[in-house]
């Protein structure tokens, strides 16, 4: 298996680099811009990251083989203003953009909201697979849900990767087996939860109210949407930054701790917990479900050596037709 230095875009707390180090992936530099996070990062990897990357120099980056960016969101999400390139947060993409121009690693793995895809019809979009590829990448994209991937959370999101070598994306696909998921696996006893997660009497009553005629079971989460309607699920809606502060209920009495958030996004237990119950609601928020993560980085790894061992062994990848067949399915979009 190829070992491969990777730089860490947009860290947060390090959801995406953790499948990559797993792998024997080397980490060779890391830009956050919060700092809770930057706490959170260093306790669990021992390096805390540089900040804000839009005042470091491409030249001052360490060359590296793999790109790994979950850009901001909130400019494409459904939750915000939806202003995309308009936002500042919408802008980062081309901090991304410089990066490559100037280091060209082999990979390029970027995460993003599901609605990147659709926001201003699709234009954004375009714009960002074209920028890609006019940089030489082979690209492939897909909305992956981490509902598939044995979470309980339904988490979309865009996931889009990239490669130099045209072969070694041929071997690349998104086809996953879909994984089950248990809720009950991840809740902690509510005898092991602070006191202070606990919704008031009012707030628990009024839930109640609203679940009289839906079905109720347990262990279950209560999702209250912008409505104010309350679905009873055995899972977690999408974990959100900028969410009330009851908006996911464990068995309609409390919030989820802590450990519970990390454990929703496929966090380890070991996984050190350095900051506020308040900064790991934000943290979480803005993660990644670890476990898509880890499949996808899998695929990568897979591409790039069965790549690498027809070279060696042929001498050449495909016959010209396969090729073909190839560009034919990996075209740009078209709006």
């Amino acid at each position: 298996m190829a070992h491969l230095k990777f730089i860490d875009l947009f860290a947060g707390i390090g959801g995406i680099r953790l499948p990559f180090d797993e792998l024997g992936d080397e980490n060779v530099f890391a830009s956050e811009f919060n700092e809770p996070a930057c706490d959170t990062y260093e306790a669990n990897f021992g390096h805390r990251p540089s900040g804000d990357i839009t005042k470091i120099a491409a030249s001052d980056i360490p060359p590296h083989d793999l790109l790994l960016a979950g850009f901001p969101c909130q400019a494409f999400s459904i939750m915000g203003l939806g202003k995309g390139f308009a936002d500042t947060r919408g802008t980062m993409f081309f901090e991304i953009e410089r990066i490559l121009k100037y280091h060209r690693p082999q990979v390029v793995f970027l995460e993003n909201v599901k609605q990147l895809v659709t926001h201003d019809k699709g234009r954004t979009f375009q714009v960002i697979i074209s920028s890609l590829m006019a940089l030489g990448y082979h690209l492939h994209w897909k909305v992956l849900n981490a509902l598939d991937f044995g979470l309980p959370q339904k988490r979309e999101r865009i996931i889009i990767v990239g490669f130099q070598d045209e072969r070694a994306a041929y071997h690349f696909d998104f086809n996953f087996p879909k994984k089950t998921y248990n809720l009950a696996d991840i809740l902690e006893d509510d005898s092991e939860v602070a006191p202070s997660l606990f919704a008031s009497e009012m707030i628990r009553h009024k839930r109640k109210e609203r679940v009289k005629d839906k079905e109720v079971f347990y262990p279950s989460i209560w999702h209250e949407n912008k409505s104010g309607n309350i679905s009873v699920l055995n899972h977690a809606c999408a974990l959100r930054t900028g969410a009330s502060y009851n908006y996911l209920l464990v068995n309609g009495i409390r919030r989820p701790s802590s450990r519970e958030l990390l454990r929703i996004q496929g966090f380890p237990d070991s996984y050190k917990i350095v900051v506020s119950h308040q900064e790991i609601r934000k943290q979480t928020g803005n993660s990644v479900p670890v476990p898509m993560i880890r499949a996808v980085a899998k695929k990568i790894h897979y591409a790039l050596d069965r790549a690498e061992t027809e070279r060696i062994k042929n001498g050449q990848y495909f016959q010209q037709p396969e090729i073909e067949r190839f560009r034919e399915t990996h075209q740009p979009l078209s709006l």
